[in-house]
């Protein structure tokens, strides 16, 4: 059974990958209301800062996030259950697994500016997260089922 780091990074499907986790995390950004304007200013912050940062991070991060769900979406293969199904039941644990990954990176970073505004946004971020799994998933199932 191929890993997820494996049937993500496939040539030819890393890009489509990586645009697909671009559109997502626009998506989820523009869905937040008036609780979500840290983020949203944030985020626009970080685009600003240095174009084109979004997608490099986005293509630095996919095996470390395919490696982190893997687990996960290999219980979901092996229970033949729905990834979109599987992962909505565990969203918390899926959130701390992508969230471990940006914690360690966050605490590398050299920009004071995107260190201090993960920081600040870290304590809420895991409610975000949780609410994003579900349009993970459905990537992940797409691409899976690609595959």
């Amino acid at each position: 059974m191929a890993t997820l780091n494996e049937i993500l990074t496939r040539p030819g499907v890393r890009p489509l990958v990586a645009k697909d986790a671009e559109r997502l995390i626009e998506e989820e950004v523009d869905a937040k209301g008036l609780t979500g304007l840290p983020i949203k200013a944030a985020y626009k912050i970080v685009k600003a800062v240095k174009p084109g940062f979004i997608p490099e991070v986005i293509d630095h991060l996919i095996e470390d996030f395919a490696k982190a769900l893997d687990p996960m979406f290999q219980d979901a293969v092996t229970a033949k259950t729905p990834i979109d199904a599987f992962f909505g039941s565990r969203a918390g644990q899926a959130a701390e697994a992508l969230l471990s990954i940006t914690d360690a990176r966050a605490m590398k970073a050299k920009n004071p500016m995107v260190k201090g505004t993960y920081d600040k946004l870290r304590p809420s971020a895991k409610k975000h997260v949780e609410s994003a799994i579900p349009r993970v998933s459905r990537m992940l199932a797409k691409h899976a089922s690609n595959g």
